[in-house]
């Protein structure tokens, strides 16, 4: 059973082509999210949470994306200072896999995939 998020909707992790989708994100994610919002104390808008298959080829993501399982999330962040202030919070909530891009931070904990990695876009 999920727990109740402080500080998001599932919705906001809904893939733009299957309203309800958010429902599909891991708890685990979720919550440590969730923490990781509330070590940042500044709002996380949500660019792309889970993604349908088609969905995930239409952004050009990689075919074994971590979106399609409900383990990541990229969050909004244009300026350094936001970025430093999502990477930050994301490392003290113990996530430890992070792309930095230009507009946005991505964060998941795929058990699937390597830890201990940041990487650009």
């Amino acid at each position: 059973m999920q727990q109740p998020l402080k500080y998001f909707k599932l919705s906001e992790f809904d893939s733009p082509d299957a309203p309800g989708s958010g429902s599909q994100m891991k708890s685990e994610f979720l919550q440590r999210l969730d923490n990781a919002r509330a070590f940042a104390g500044v709002p996380f808008k949500i660019n792309s949470g889970f993604r349908t298959a088609a969905h995930n080829v239409k952004v050009g993501g990689v075919e074994d994306s971590s979106h399609t399982q409900g383990w990541a999330a990229d969050i909004a962040a244009t300026s350094g200072t936001s970025k430093f202030t999502i990477v930050n919070a994301l490392l003290k909530a113990g996530f430890t896999r992070i792309g930095i891009a230009s507009s946005f931070v991505h964060v998941d904990c795929d058990p699937t995939k390597p830890a201990q990695v940041i990487w650009t876009y």
